[in-house]
């Protein structure tokens, strides 16, 4: 594969992953305000639409672009997605649009194609969806960044965690910093991507103390479970800190350890759309957690 189609491809899965990601916070923070901030929650649900009709352009260019691995991983869309959706929206009483869903599913990848050159029309769009993400991912940012400004002065209350808004507006910036290191904006490379594996490892320390304080105090067993990867990240970033390092010393230990968090929170999943487990987590909350270990899990096996 040559520049042209990397850039297009690195392009693609990036807002595949991520657009979605995206998506689902401001989702997430719709369904999370109280009536006193209707004007957050119109604001978030008129984000998460543009955000919607961003991921629609980019499937409708993915298909026999992006590569099979990335569309093998489980980061765009699982096998539990479609239900989780349908849950969620039943639930919270949110529209989602489902269809998004389905036509990722349908996605072929770049080897079934016969013809692999990258035509400059295709590029063009791309470079143009590129800057279509970074003008509505810095939307993103300053929503989430007044949000969290204003639940920390005590000015409004939300169903979500000080901290899981803290987590959000993390995600959205790596994503940021992808996206201007693509488009040459950031030739040198930001913090946030040198230390790639120290942020993803942060991200599912985190991901574990939110399973952790959202299951019911019955479930003591799944409870413990949580904790005791909060504590193996934990553990890890300690080690990346103590060594002073970019990197981290111990890439083998985080794929054993985030594989074995990946199959717990598949096992959540289906725990929780089938109403075996008690919880507060949303269905659609529990797969895009699900998601993300994927995404690390194929990022850590290079």
């Amino acid at each position: 594969m040559d520049r042209t189609q990397d850039f297009v491809a690195d392009s693609l899965e990036l807002h595949l992953f991520f657009g979605r990601i995206m998506k689902e916070h401001a989702f997430f923070l719709k369904v999370g305000f109280l009536p006193p901030s209707g004007g957050l929650a119109r604001e978030s649900e008129e984000i998460m639409h543009k955000w919607e009709a961003l991921l629609s352009q980019v499937i409708t260019l993915s298909d026999f672009v992006v590569r099979c691995p990335a569309l093998e991983s489980g980061e765009f869309v699982t096998p539990f997605t479609d239900c989780a959706e349908l849950q969620t929206q039943r639930l919270t009483g949110a529209p989602i649009n489902r269809r998004l869903t389905a036509r990722t599913l349908q996605l072929r990848g770049d080897d079934c194609r016969q013809e692999q050159r990258t035509a400059l029309s295709l590029v063009r769009q791309v470079r143009r969806l590129n800057q279509e993400a970074l003008q509505l991912v810095n939307r993103l940012i300053a929503l989430k960044e007044r949000v969290l400004q204003q639940v920390q002065s005590c000015c409004i209350a939300t169903a979500n965690y000080p901290l899981l808004l803290e987590h959000i507006l993390r995600e959205a910036r790596f994503y940021r910093a992808h996206l201007m290191q693509l488009e040459g904006q950031d030739v040198c490379g930001c913090q946030e991507l040198l230390e790639s594996e120290r942020f993803w490892n942060q991200i599912m320390m985190e991901h574990a103390l939110f399973i952790r304080g959202l299951l019911d105090p019955t479930e003591e067993e799944l409870i413990q479970t949580a904790d005791g990867f909060a504590g193996d990240y934990r553990q890890l970033l300690e080690a990346a800190q103590a060594a002073n390092c970019k990197g981290m010393p111990n890439g083998g230990n985080a794929l054993a350890l985030t594989q074995k968090f990946r199959d717990f929170k598949r096992a959540g999943v289906q725990g929780i759309e089938t109403c075996r487990i008690r919880s507060l987590i949303l269905p659609l909350l529990a797969d895009h957690v699900l998601r993300e270990a994927n995404h690390y899990t194929r990022v850590l096996e290079g």
